[in-house]
């Protein structure tokens, strides 16, 4: 669980340092605008921006009753960062599970990807879609017609 949060704690201590030494020079301003920026990019790398992780098992069992894909994805990932903020808030209607927080999410990600753990991977009717379009994956949401 530390893990997921090392980027997130170091971009506010990076932010800290060089505001401080902005502060020291006189420019408090800009060091609160700095700050401001790094506290957010934290923020978007945090799971704060992420729906709550389940495990991989509850996921796959909720998947089958509703039909809604699951997503595997960790902290720090750009690509899952991307899936997420692209879904807006469609991605509430997924089943996520952190590979890093869940050994069995972690598996079956390694199970669909030739032992790599390559995220996002969208399991949509038990079927993985590495790193899929974002439009592509709230098509799945959708009632067939």
């Amino acid at each position: 669980m530390m893990r997921a949060w090392i980027l997130p704690m170091l971009l506010v201590l990076s932010g800290s340092f060089v505001a401080a030494g902005l502060i020291l020079r006189g420019s408090t301003g800009a060091a609160v605008a700095l700050l401001l920026v790094f506290v957010l990019l934290a923020g978007v790398n945090s799971l704060l921006i992420f729906p709550r992780s389940i495990g991989a098992l509850e996921a796959q069992r909720r998947s089958a009753l509703d039909g809604r894909p699951v997503v595997f994805w960790r902290p720090g990932c750009m690509y899952c960062l991307r899936l997420r903020i692209r879904l807006g808030r469609n991605a509430r209607r997924l089943h996520w599970v952190d590979i890093w927080r869940d050994a069995d999410g972690a598996a079956a990600v390694r199970a669909a990807n030739d032992g790599n753990e390559t995220v996002p991977t969208v399991f949509v009717a038990g079927q993985p879609h590495v790193n899929p379009d974002p439009a592509w994956v709230r098509e799945q949401l959708s009632p067939p017609a």
